[in-house]
C-alpha cells in the first residue's frame, strides 16, 4: 500500500527516466556505450554531473564481477548503486527520525519552497505519534505568515506562540522556547523567515536564532535543522541547501513537490555532495502528504 502510493507520487520522474532508459536498451549496444547513456540519462535527470560518474564508475566495477549484462542485470545493480549513495557511511545517519524523542526542529528555507505548509504537514506527523507540540511563528517578515502558521496550529489542535509583523524573529524564538521549557510540550517547531540565501544580514540573523536555541534548551534535548526545498527547482535547490548548510548546520532535508516534478534526482546530488540526509518527503497538498524517507523505497519507486 505505502510503496504503490509512493510510485504514484514519483510517477513523473519515474516516467522521464523510462522513457530515456528503454533508448538506451532499445538497440544492441555494447556494456560501455549502455553505461555511457546511463550516466547522461542520470545527469539530464538532475542527479548531477559528480554523482552521476560516481555511480556509473561503480556500476562498471561491479559488472565487470558479475556473468549476467543483460538489461535486468544492469538495472538490479542501479538500483543498488544508487541505494548505496543514499545510504552511504559519509551520511549522518545518526540523525535518523525518532518520534518519541523529546526536541526542537528549526526550519528554514528560501521564499516559495513551502516550508510553512510542510510544517503543517511536520505537526500532523508528530501530533499522530501522539506528542504535544508547540509552534513559533518567526517568520515575521513576510505579510500574512504569522497568520498562515496560525491557520496550521489551528487545524492540528497544536498551540502557537507568535510574533507581531516586523517584530525582531529572534525574540519570538527566546519566547517560544520559554514556553516549551515551562509547558509540557514534547516538541517545538520553529518557523522562520523564507530568506533569501544570499542576504548576509538575514543568514546571521538565522545563526543567532540557533544560538539562543542552543543557549535555552537543554542540552539533553535533541535539537535538529531541517531545510526545506523544493524539488522542481533541481541543481538550484542543491545549491541552495549548500548556502544554507554554511550558517546553520543542516542536519536534514524536507524534499516538497516531488508529485508535481520530474527531477526527483536532485535527492542523490544533496545526499551525495553534501552529506545531509533527506528525511521527510512532500508528495501532495494536503495535511497528510508527508512521507518519512526511505532510501530502498525510493529508489525502486523511480528506477
Amino acid at each position: 500500500m505505502f510503496f504503490d502510493k509512493l510510485k504514484n507520487n514519483l510517477k513523473k520522474t519515474k516516467e522521464a527516466l523510462d522513457i530515456k532508459m528503454s533508448n538506451i536498451f532499445a538497440d544492441k549496444k555494447d556494456i560501455e556505450e549502455i553505461i555511457d547513456e546511463i550516466e547522461e540519462t542520470l545527469i539530464l535527470s538532475d542527479v548531477g554531473y559528480e554523482t552521476s560518474t560516481k555511480i556509473c564508475k561503480k556500476l562498471r566495477e561491479d559488472l565487470k564481477k558479475q556473468v549476467e549484462k543483460d538489461e535486468n542485470a544492469i538495472k538490479t545493480l542501479l538500483r543498488k548503486e544508487m541505494t548505496d549513495i543514499l545510504l552511504s557511511d559519509e551520511i549522518n545517519q545518526v540523525d535518523s527520525i525518532n518520534l518519541d524523542e523529546k526536541q526542537v526542529i528549526l526550519v528554514v528555507g528560501v521564499n516559495g519552497v513551502g516550508k510553512t505548509t510542510s510544517i503543517g504537514k511536520l505537526t500532523k506527523l508528530y501530533t499522530n505519534n501522539g506528542k504535544k507540540v508547540l509552534l513559533a511563528a518567526a517568520d515575521t517578515f513576510r505579510a500574512g505568515a504569522i497568520e498562515q502558521l496560525e491557520v496550521w496550529a489551528e487545524r492540528n489542535d497544536v498551540d502557537i506562540c507568535s510574533g507581531k509583523e516586523m517584530q525582531d524573529p529572534a525574540s519570538v524564538i527566546f519566547d517560544a522556547t520559554k514556553r516549551f521549557n515551562e509547558g509540557d510540550y514534547d516538541v517545538l517547531i520553529c518557523d522562520t523567515a523564507g530568506r533569501l540565501h544570499n542576504k548576509k544580514n538575514l543568514m546571521d540573523e538565522l545563526e543567532k536564532m540557533k544560538k539562543i536555541i542552543d543557549k535555552n534548551i537543554s542540552k539533553d534535548i535533541y535539537k535538529e535543522t531541517i531545510m526545506v526545498l523544493d524539488s522542481t527547482t533541481g541543481q538550484n535547490g542543491a545549491i541552495q541547501a549548500k548556502l544554507f548548510l554554511e550558517k546553520t548546520n543542516v542536519n536534514g532535508i524536507f524534499l516538497t513537490k516531488l508529485d508535481s516534478t520530474s527531477k526527483g534526482g536532485v535527492v542523490f546530488s544533496i545526499v551525495d555532495e553534501l552529506k545531509i540526509p533527506i528525511k521527510y518527503i512532500g508528495v501532495g497538498e494536503t495535511i497528510d502528504d508527508i512521507e518519512i524517507f526511505d532510501a530502498k523505497s525510493f529508489v525502486e519507486a523511480i528506477v
